[in-house]
């Protein structure tokens, strides 16, 4: 499924193919724990579903230089 996030971070809209039902989204937004709802997903996709945030925005977000 294509999905869509605005970033909590930056605000930037992005997209992602995620392997995810609507069966699944609709568990999660009913309150069900994201990684009880959608096992199948890696800890990068459950988060963009969360959040907006991707991969390379996290990391360069949240590296810690010190």
């Amino acid at each position: 499924m294509i999905i869509t996030r605005q970033s909590i971070l930056s605000k930037k809209i992005s997209t992602m193919d995620i392997d995810v039902s609507h069966e699944q989204i609709a568990l999660w937004e009913g309150g069900m724990l994201i990684q009880n709802a959608m096992p199948n997903l890696c800890e990068d996709e459950r988060e963009f579903i969360m959040t907006g945030i991707t991969p390379d925005e996290w990391d360069a977000h949240m590296c810690d230089d010190g």
